[in-house]
Parts: C-alpha cells; structure tokens; sequence
C-alpha cells in the first residue's frame, strides 16, 4: 500500500524543520534502518530562477551521492529534476556540511544496481517503478 501523498508532505516538512533547528543533526527516523539518508538539494526554478531547497533519500557510492527522481510513482518528473537538468552544478546539505555537486543521469548500468538499494532499504521504492510508465531516473550528485 502506498503512503498517501498528503501524509509524505507533512513528514517532509516535519523533517526540514527538525533539520533546520538541530543544524542537521537530526532527521525525522526513516523506515530504511540508516540504509538511505537525508540530503537537501538546491536548485535554481529553469523558469522562475528561484532558489528551492528538496529535501530527498540518498545513498553514497563512492564519492558520489545518488538519489533517484521517483516523484511518488508519478508519470511526471519532479520539478527538482527538471531543474537540475537546466541547472546541473548546484549543492547540496549533508548534514551541517555543504558541497558543490554536478548532477547527471546514471546510466542505464549504473541506474540498475544503484536504484536495488533504494529498494532494498525502502520497499514503496519498486511500488514507484510499477506505478508509472516512465523510467525513473537515478541521479548521480559528482563532486565539484
């Protein structure tokens, strides 16, 4: 059964304001038992230029952060992706620590292995993949 969207919302809200006031120390606890984390990714709108910050599940690999653009399992992609594809160097929150990333597509072999973990950790994440009809991009976050 999938998380009602609404419910999501509120626990991403509860989560940013935990984050804001313990200097990112603390999180809302997720379900993945530390398998997957929080990061805060900033983004410039490709239409608005305003700056958004998303708070999103990520994995490390390597020296590479890796988040995937599920939007839930809907048909459409996450605005924070479309930003990032006009707008790929940006930063991100982890933690207190900030870092200037560039954002790319994984490839179809590095997306493979890489959206299994999501998965792993937070099952809803192969309900997304049944829901929709387009393939959900995996975001590879490279140091810059």
């Amino acid at each position: 059964m999938a998380v009602p969207r609404w419910l999501l919302h509120i626990l991403w809200i509860e989560d940013r304001a935990l984050s804001r006031i313990s200097g990112g120390r603390f999180t809302v606890p997720n379900a993945s038992g530390g398998q997957v984390r929080t990061l805060f990714l900033h983004t410039v709108g490709r239409t608005t230029g305003k700056h958004r910050r998303n708070g999103l599940y990520y994995v490390v690999d390597g020296d590479n952060l890796v988040v995937v653009a599920s939007n839930a399992g809907r048909d459409d992609d996450p605005a924070w992706w479309l930003n990032l594809q006009t707008h790929p160097d940006t930063e991100v929150e982890v933690g207190k620590e900030r870092r200037a990333v560039h954002a790319r597509r994984a490839t179809a072999d590095e997306a493979r292995p890489l959206y299994e973990r999501f998965v792993a950790a937070l099952p809803q994440y192969d309900e997304y993949r049944r829901k929709t009809t387009r393939e959900i991009p995996v975001v590879i976050l490279e140091p810059r």
